[in-house]
């Protein structure tokens, strides 16, 4: 059995102002690519599909479209969970539709997924919450999935019955999943836990969560859950949530972060991105190949000594999105900034580092608090942007003030 594993597609997600629709509309046409090529037998994508609640239209037309070719007319199934970017009801309201089509949504870690065949041979055979067996068109041997989308340590405790107890998460997960695999995961099926979670080997080092992703770790590491928590007949864990794709650990299994298709933030800069394909066999441990993807931007983060080192470097990449720290004696002007966002359309940031001591700079001043909000105003801005606001911004910023004060 051959499984595709994808996951944190952030679909409708924006870099600062910057669209990355079309570049999402690359690497998902990619992705059906590899799925076709490598001719795999049902797709996993583990949570964060969308990058808001409430998502972009464009941005439901590309999940669905791209879903849907995903299922090859509803011969391979795809398994798609919510993520911590995701609303819960808003992935499972298409279910029944979904279904007809080899498409398998779960919100809830307690869902549990209603039986039925399509005329491909695509069947649900048993379900429980957070669990369900699988019978695909391309395989004699079934699959069998335990889901656990993210929710929150209080909400995860209510589903698995124990929200008064005392057990860390990390023991109460093991519980329920055991349970689950003792029931339904012999040696006859290939046996698979996805989740979106933020999982670690005990005793390593915690990852870094992604830049500006919402963080699922409280404080103290109290909802990390361990590798040692997976019962011993899962084959493959796929995992959702960290963006850079990461083998978290091999025992008892392979278990794996995909990543993201593409970088999100400059924390991600020159970061390749994968899918994974995985290969199992009933009884024996799942192999992994990592297959590099090729679509979006890169992002890339520069720092330039003078104007004329950037336009030289910016020239050189032009086809990548720009994180620019500008080295300069003196601020910049509008005209420099015109001029470089001329040599450059991908220019999301530039850090102006005044190296002239003679200038003012925040690191050498204190803020004054006693000054009125517009000249904090014009003080902020001029640390972000390296330049005064024009009369248009402060006006704007003045009857933000009024209406504030009206309120």
């Amino acid at each position: 059995m051959k499984i595709l594993h994808t996951s944190d597609w952030h679909l409708g997600k924006r870099l600062e102002d910057f669209s990355r629709l079309e570049e999402q509309k690359a690497v998902m046409k990619e992705i059906c690519e590899i799925a076709e090529r490598e001719q795999v037998d049902a797709v996993i994508v583990a949570g964060d599909l969308f990058d808001t609640f409430n998502p972009p239209t464009e941005a439901v037309d590309l999940l669905y479209k791209t879903l849907k070719r995903l299922t090859a007319n509803g011969k391979r199934p795809v398994i798609a969970i919510a993520g911590n970017h995701d609303s819960p009801d808003r992935i499972e309201a298409p279910d029944p539709l979904a279904r007809e089509c080899g498409i398998i949504f779960t919100g809830y870690p307690n869902s549990k997924i209603s039986s039925f065949l399509l005329e491909t041979g695509l069947q649900v055979m048993q379900s429980d919450e957070g669990f369900m067996e699988l019978q695909l068109p391309t395989c004699e041997i079934p699959l069998r999935i335990l889901l656990t989308p993210y929710a929150n340590e209080y909400r995860l405790k209510t589903f698995l019955g124990k929200e008064n107890s005392e057990m860390e998460l990390r023991n109460l997960l093991q519980e329920k999943w055991q349970q689950l695999a003792d029931k339904y995961c012999d040696n006859q099926g290939v046996n698979i836990l996805a989740t979106h979670l933020f999982m670690v080997k005990k005793g390593v080092p915690l990852p870094e969560e992604p830049e500006d992703e919402k963080p699922i770790l409280h404080v103290g590491g109290a909802q990390a859950v361990y590798t040692e928590n997976i019962p011993s007949q899962i084959q493959f864990t796929a995992l959702g949530h960290l963006h850079r794709m990461q083998q978290v650990d091999t025992s008892p299994s392979p278990v794996y972060y995909c990543g993201s298709p593409l970088s999100y933030s400059f924390a991600e800069a020159n970061q390749q991105k994968w899918v994974l394909i995985v290969e199992a066999l009933p009884g024996e441990m799942a192999t992994v190949k990592e297959i590099p993807l090729t679509q979006g931007k890169r992002l890339l983060r520069k720092k330039a000594k003078g104007l004329e080192d950037a336009i030289a470097w910016l020239t050189e990449n032009k086809d990548a999105l720009v994180e620019l720290t500008l080295v300069t004696e003196s601020y910049l002007t509008a005209t420099d900034r015109r001029h470089l966002n001329t040599v450059h359309e991908g220019i999301i940031t530039i850090i102006p580092e005044i190296s002239n001591q003679d200038v003012p700079t925040d690191a050498s001043s204190q803020i004054d608090l006693s000054q009125s909000m517009v000249n904090l105003f014009r003080d902020y801005f001029l640390h972000e942007k390296g330049q005064e606001p024009n009369e248009e911004i402060m006006q704007l910023f003045q009857e933000l003030l009024a209406e504030e004060e009206e309120k």
